[in-house]
């Protein structure tokens, strides 16, 4: 599955996301927000040693109703699910590392 490259405009409805099978990082930003570029190669780093890992992209912004179920208040904030589960989140990583440890986290929910 790996690493999804764009923010997609259409968000999914929160009983959409509780629903999903299996891990997934849900990436919530912007394209032009220098905060989420600046993750992008840190969050491609991390993904590229979790191919199961499903990355879904939404981009985010005033009245997005997924967002807010998030409590989503920063860019980027990556919310990590198992089952629709939240097992971790993180908000504006300032490291691969801490991406990869939220990561072996899901994976051990596995």
């Amino acid at each position: 599955m790996g690493m999804n490259s764009v923010y997609a405009a259409m968000e999914p409805s929160r009983a959409e996301i509780d629903s999903l099978e299996g891990p997934v990082v849900i990436e919530f930003g912007a394209p032009w927000c220098g905060h989420c570029r600046a993750a992008q190669p840190l969050i491609a780093s991390a993904l590229s040693e979790y191919p199961s890992v499903r990355h879904i992209k939404i981009e985010d912004g005033k009245g997005r109703p997924l967002g807010r179920s998030f409590r989503v208040t920063l860019w980027p904030t990556l919310i990590f699910l198992n089952h629709g589960k939240v097992i971790a989140r993180l908000v504006r990583p300032a490291d691969s590392a801490v991406i990869s440890n939220a990561l072996e986290k899901l994976n051990d929910t596995l």
